[in-house]
């Protein structure tokens, strides 16, 4: 009785080695994310999630990639090439350890580079009453799985990679802009110019998107309730000075007195004072945020529309 009694003493007093599993072993133990181990293995990224450091996964569950093969018309994972497969895993991860509480509203950079300069992807992250989704089209449904070497949200689709179209729709500060920009009598189809893939004119693409209270600002100054009351000529030539094609500038590719070509026409840049774009009005629009990097090109979110006349 006096060995068990001393020996229960000594298990209480001393602390107790918590053995935690790693990213990678946390998904390769379980059922619901074999696609996604297999994925890893098939990529070896599955070193890098299984070694020392400090990640955020955001990890899709079997649904998530048998919903993301049949959409693009593969069969199996074996079928997606080694490197697009590699790229969009890599647009799941985040360095650094951000719990479920942590998200707030705002642009993310991943792990995945982009096509036209290998920077960053950025992801853009909604929280509202505290349901978090990714690009627009993926949710996190559990989130603060603990790992050694960082933690763990399981998402309910294949987070896309980005377009510049992709940030346009799912960031709801732009939503103004994605009206405008599908007005159904617009000469310019805008949305598929905005999409087209690295490699392919116009793209690389950088586009300065005006935010909601840029456009409601400029309907008091046009005098106009809506933006269907704007005429399509002065709408579209409108839009198409906040495209820039064949070019992903960044902010600093930006000097003042630089004159970029927009597709509507030229606009002059400052970065004194703060990057600033000015229009043949003499307007001012302040770049509010930078550098948002798309998989075809950058966006940066401006607050003031730029005008053609």
């Amino acid at each position: 009785l006096f060995i068990l009694m001393n020996s229960c003493s000594k298990d209480e007093s001393e602390p107790r080695m918590v053995i935690q599993k790693t990213i990678f072993e946390h998904v390769a133990s379980s059922m619901n994310y074999s696609y996604l181990s297999y994925a890893l293995q098939k990529t070896d990224l599955d070193d890098i999630l299984n070694g020392e450091g400090d990640y955020t996964l955001c990890a899709p569950d079997n649904t998530a990639f048998i919903g993301f093969l049949t959409r693009r018309g593969y069969s199996t994972l074996d079928e997606v090439p080694v490197e697009l497969l590699k790229k969009l895993l890599l647009n799941h991860v985040m360095e650094g350890q951000i719990r479920y509480r942590d998200f707030k509203p705002g642009y993310y950079p991943t792990a995945a580079g982009s096509d036209v300069n290998d920077r960053p992807l950025s992801m853009y992250v909604n929280q509202v009453n505290m349901r978090v989704t990714l690009n627009g089209s993926s949710r996190i449904f559990q989130g603060n799985i603990n790992a050694s070497n960082g933690v763990i949200h399981a998402v309910n689709v294949v987070i896309p990679i980005p377009s510049l179209v992709t940030f346009i729709l799912a960031d709801p500060n732009l939503y103004n802009l994605a009206l405008a920009l599908t007005r159904d009598d617009l000469s310019d189809d805008f949305l598929t110019i905005l999409n087209t893939e690295n490699g392919k004119a116009p793209a690389p693409i950088t586009f300065f998107a005006p935010n909601n209270m840029a456009f409601v600002n400029l309907l008091n100054e046009l005098e106009v309730d809506r933006l269907n009351l704007i005429d399509e000529p002065t709408l579209n030539l409108t839009l198409n000075h906040h495209v820039l094609g064949e070019t992903n500038a960044l902010s600093s590719d930006l000097s003042d007195n630089l004159t970029l070509s927009t597709f509507g026409g030229d606009i002059t840049t400052n970065v004194s004072g703060g990057v600033s774009l000015t229009d043949g009005n003499a307007r001012v629009s302040k770049i509010i945020a930078l550098d948002i990097q798309a998989n075809n090109g950058v966006l940066h979110i401006i607050d003031k529309v730029i005008l053609p006349f």
